[in-house]
C-alpha cells in the first residue's frame, strides 16, 4: 500500500483521472470498477475533460459499479445509475452495452448477487477499481463487520451512512435503508486499486487504515493484504497520519504523466 499526499481536491481528482486515462490507453479493452459519491466527481470531470481534449477512447472499455440503492428507478435523480451518466458516461464514448450496475429493483436480489458476480468473473475480473471510504471505514457499501470473503450481496446501511448521503435527498426518511454491493472479496480480487480520500471528515479513518490492524471493523483495513493499492489523499484527510507515512507529491508538476506515475 502507497500513500500519495497531494495538496487538495483538486490535485487528487486530476492525480486519479491520470492514473485511469494511464490504464485506459495502455489496456483499451480494461474494466474499469467504479464507485460514486463527491469525492470521485472531480475525478470524472477529470476524465471528461481529458476526453475532449486528447480523445481518450472508451470505446472497448467495460465498467463494473460498486453498488446501488435498492427500491429507487434507475432513472431517479439520487440513484446511482443517474449518478454515473450524469457525471461520465452520457459524456464519453463509452458504448452502453458495456455499463454494469447493480439493478436496485431486481425481483430476487439473491439472484441478482449472483448475475453481477458472473459478470465480472465473465469479463475477466476488474483491472482498476476505484474506491472512496466512508467515515466508519466502509467500501462500496460493505459496512463493518462485513466478513472478508463476502461477495456481491444486499446490505443493510448504517445510520452514520445514511447520514452522510441525506445530503443528496430532502430527508432522512427518503435515503434508503437498504443497497446491493461488491462484495469484500470481489473488490480484492482487483489487479489494481484506487482509493481516494479527501477532506477533514475523512482523517480519521483514514488514519486507522493506515495504523490499525487488519479487522472486519474497519472494512477498509483489508486493503493491506492487497498488493497494488495505492491512497491519493490531501492534506486535510492525512492531517492525522505522521509524515513518514506519507508519500511525497511533486507539486511543481505541470501535468500527470504516465512516466511520472511510473517512476515515482
Amino acid at each position: 500500500m502507497k500513500v500519495v499526499a497531494v495538496k487538495n481536491f483538486e490535485e487528487m481528482s486530476q492525480f486519479a483521472a491520470a492514473m485511469i486515462s494511464y490504464q485506459v490507453k495502455e489496456k483499451p479493452n480494461s474494466v474499469l470498477g467504479l464507485a460514486t459519491g463527491g469525492t470521485v466527481v472531480g475525478t470524472y470531470k477529470e476524465l471528461i475533460k481529458d476526453h475532449g481534449q486528447n480523445k481518450t477512447s472508451y470505446e472497448n472499455i467495460h465498467t463494473v459499479n460498486l453498488d446501488e440503492y435498492l427500491g429507487i428507478e434507475k432513472d431517479h435523480p439520487n440513484s446511482y445509475h443517474h449518478f454515473m451518466m450524469d457525471n461520465l458516461f452520457s459524456h464519453i464514448n463509452i458504448t452502453k452495452d458495456n455499463i454494469h450496475i447493480p439493478d436496485g429493483l431486481a425481483t430476487d436480489y439473491e439472484e441478482e448477487s449472483k448475475k453481477y458476480e458472473k459478470v465480472i468473473s465473465d469479463l475477466g475480473g476488474v483491472d482498476l477499481q476505484l474506491l472512496g471510504i466512508g467515515v466508519n471505514g466502509h467500501i462500496g457499501f460493505n459496512e463493518p463487520g462485513t466478513p472478508f470473503q463476502s461477495v456481491t450481496h444486499v446490505v443493510e446501511l448504517e445510520e452514520s451512512t445514511r447520514q452522510a448521503n441525506m445530503r443528496f435527498f430532502n430527508s432522512i426518511e427518503e435515503v434508503p435503508t437498504h443497497a446491493i454491493t461488491m462484495g469484500i472479496s470481489t473488490i480484492m480480487k482487483s489487479k489494481k486499486i484506487l482509493l481516494l480520500v479527501s477532506g477533514k471528515t475523512k482523517a480519521d479513518i483514514l488514519e486507522k487504515v493506515i495504523n490499525k490492524d487488519i479487522t472486519e471493523r474497519i472494512p477498509a483495513t483489508v486493503l493491506k493484504n492487497h498488493p497494488d493499492v495505492t491512497i491519493i489523499a490531501d492534506e486535510e484527510a492525512l492531517s492525522l497520519v505522521d509524515d513518514e507515512k506519507k508519500r511525497g507529491f511533486d507539486r511543481d508538476k505541470k501535468e500527470f504523466t504516465s512516466t511520472y506515475l511510473l517512476s515515482n
